[in-house]
């Protein structure tokens, strides 16, 4: 038998790949790589590394995050004698903006057909912005008081000790959901941002993202 010769893989034509992510979106990169087109290729696919190494960690503090946040508006339902899920109750103060969000998320969760939706379903559809703005200082007096009991490990009971870094962390993701660039970021802060507010939910949540972080490693590898 006579076996194929296996398939030679060209070189990259870093013309074609530039003309395909487009110049618009590499001049960053080549501006800070002198026009180097090789080295401006090798900070983005860096850069995209990054973006990858920083969403797993973002992924698994969104659920930890909306998980503990909905358990305290489940408990504050609960200490007020009220049967209504949190997101439905009308005597919960949201703002008509958050109306919206719960209204399209419980669309999404029941296109299965279900006669009804299971309440998991609800709030896994509900995006970390809603989670991010329910820390907003619109409910410093409202509900403030009952979510900071998710932070049980927070120096203190300060709204803006744990809005601040959820707020940044929230932009952030949002630049790696839309593919934008990261790598001019002050990364090591936003690492830092997810472990606090991490360990301020719990502390051995925190060790268990960290233990499986790849950020440093990627943070290590800058061309």
């Amino acid at each position: 038998m006579h076996s194929t010769p296996p398939t030679l893989i060209e070189p990259p034509d870093d013309k074609a790949v530039i003309e395909l992510i487009t110049p618009d979106r590499l001049n960053p990169y080549l501006g800070v790589c002198a026009g180097d087109a090789g080295a401006a290729l090798a900070l983005y696919r860096w850069n995209s590394d990054l973006a990858a190494a920083f969403f797993e960690p973002l992924g698994h503090l969104e659920i930890m995050l909306r998980n503990a946040l909905d358990a305290r508006l489940v408990a504050r339902q609960q200490r007020r004698g009220r049967t209504t899920e949190w997101y439905i109750d009308r005597h919960v103060p949201l703002s008509g903006k958050a109306r919206g969000d719960i209204a399209q998320a419980q669309e999404r969760a029941g296109r299965g057909g279900a006669a009804a939706t299971p309440r998991g379903k609800v709030i896994a559809e509900l995006s970390f912005g809603f989670w991010r703005f329910l820390l907003a200082r619109q409910y410093k007096t409202s509900l403030w008081p009952d979510l900071a009991g998710a932070f049980p490990n927070a120096p203190n009971r300060a709204l803006n000790t744990v809005e601040d870094p959820v707020k940044r962390l929230h932009k952030f993701r949002n630049r790696i959901a839309h593919h934008e660039g990261i790598w001019h970021l002050p990364l090591e802060a936003r690492r830092d941002d997810i472990q606090r507010v991490l360990a301020f939910i719990a502390p051995a949540a925190a060790a268990w993202v960290a233990d499986a972080s790849r950020i440093d490693d990627v943070l290590a590898r800058r061309p």
